[in-house]
């Protein structure tokens, strides 16, 4: 099919870069014995790792009881002067697109560029993640900062800069007690309420917002006045990913193989304290990528071993066992979500896979595969049309490496029934 090629700077048609160097993808600030992937060049000594012989294939659907269409458009690169897309994330009708140290906002239905907005220093790194809270907007950089917009929606949308985590006033309230200093390496200390490597993801519950880093700590923070309100080391390696589900429960991802769960409790009826409840350890290799279903009881993880490892919580407990693995990707899996009964994941073998769960047994089908970029896929996100109850579909959107976002309309129903929610 013809891709509909659109420039957000101008009328123009600008072509992305069809070649950039490793050195072009962003750097790590990590010291060099992390396994976190910090670049498109460094995933090629991850891409042929060893997949879960322990762990079975989940069964398949039959083919035939399945129906899918799919439409490809494609939306170019986002900045003439960026390179890959970090990071998607769907908010009222809005695509957020992270490149480089820049987030591009697009209407989803004209692929209209919105507004553009990045933080005052322009050197602080990509970012890495996006999440919403109100009508406040956190982005996660290399940096190792966080930052807050507010968004304006009088006559035209404009976002505005309105805080730095940790805040000034955070860290002057702090800095003068010797005890709220952490060594970060030998002959170097910060305030605990800092974090001292890249931070890769953001996830938002009640008030509550969760930050994991390369550092491999996990901050909690009030969306509402942007106190850190507790640091946690959570892994002996860098955490790629975290998420949240309705009920609270907080997944962590690392590239020390294992995923944390972690519980928040009242501690002496005054403050809300975080503990951990449960490690699942199953993945050979570093984990990428987690998504969640609808009501949380089923969790999708995502590794460098080329598996996608399906987790299901037990009736006497509120953490995951793993009852399979989802296989056919033949790189590392850099991104997942979930949306309805479908699971989208992207790959470093560029191409991005949609799967489906059965009605009632444990059983998968790959629906297809979408290809067309040129390089590994990082990120996904996806707008549900609002027929889709009687019989409409979904936009996905998938950037890469490449410099591209991908646009792909999906409509899956049943032949026999109609779909089943997970």
């Amino acid at each position: 099919m013809d891709y509909a090629t659109l420039s957000p700077s101008s009328s123009t048609t600008t072509k992305p870069p069809s070649k950039f160097s490793d050195d072009s993808a962003s750097t790590s600030t990590t010291s060099p014995s992390s396994s976190s992937i910090t670049s498109y060049g460094s995933l090629h000594s991850n891409l042929s790792l060893q997949t879960l012989p322990s762990v079975p294939s989940l069964q398949t659907l039959a083919p035939e009881t399945l129906n899918i269409s799919v439409a490809k458009n494609s939306l170019s690169s986002l900045k003439p002067h960026t390179f890959h897309v970090t990071s998607l994330s769907v908010h009222k009708n809005l695509l957020y697109a992270a490149s480089g140290t820049f987030v591009n906002v697009f209407d989803i239905e004209t692929f209209t560029l919105i507004d553009t907005f990045h933080g005052k220093n322009t050197a602080s790194g990509s970012v890495k993640s996006v999440t919403f809270h109100d009508k406040k907007i956190f982005t996660a950089s290399q940096d190792s900062k966080i930052r807050a917009w507010d968004l304006a929606t009088d006559e035209n949308i404009r976002h505005q800069l309105i805080a730095t985590l940790p805040t000034v006033k955070d860290r002057l309230r702090r800095c003068i007690i010797p005890k709220n200093y952490v060594r970060v390496r030998r002959h170097k200390k910060r305030l605990w309420i800092q974090h001292h490597d890249a931070v890769s993801g953001l996830a938002i519950f009640d008030d509550f917002l969760y930050s994991v880093s390369w550092d491999k700590y996990l901050k909690i923070w009030s969306a509402s006045d942007f106190r850190c309100m507790e640091s946690i080391k959570a892994h002996d390696d860098a955490i790629n990913a975290v998420i949240v589900s309705v009920d609270g429960m907080i997944y962590t991802a690392s590239a020390d193989r294992s995923i944390k769960v972690w519980e928040r409790s009242v501690k002496d009826r005054k403050k809300w304290v975080h503990g951990l409840i449960a490690t699942l350890v199953k993945h050979k290799s570093a984990v990428n990528a987690l998504a969640l279903n609808s009501d949380g009881s089923v969790l999708f993880s995502g590794s460098c071993d080329r598996s996608i490892l399906v987790w299901e919580r037990e009736d006497s407990a509120n953490y995951m066992v793993v009852t399979g693995a989802l296989r056919g990707h033949g790189k590392a899996i850099l991104c997942l979500i979930n949306v309805n009964d479908l699971l989208f994941s992207g790959s470093a073998d560029r191409t991005v896979r949609i799967w489906q769960r059965g009605v009632a047994e444990r059983k998968f089908c790959c629906l297809t595969v979408l290809d067309g970029h040129e390089k590994p896929v990082r990120s996904l996100a996806a707008a549900v049309d609002e027929n889709v109850a009687a019989g409409g579909g979904m936009k996905v959107f998938s950037g890469s490496f490449d410099g591209e976002i991908k646009v792909w309309d999906v409509v899956v129903s049943s032949l026999e029934t109609s779909n089943a929610i997970l």
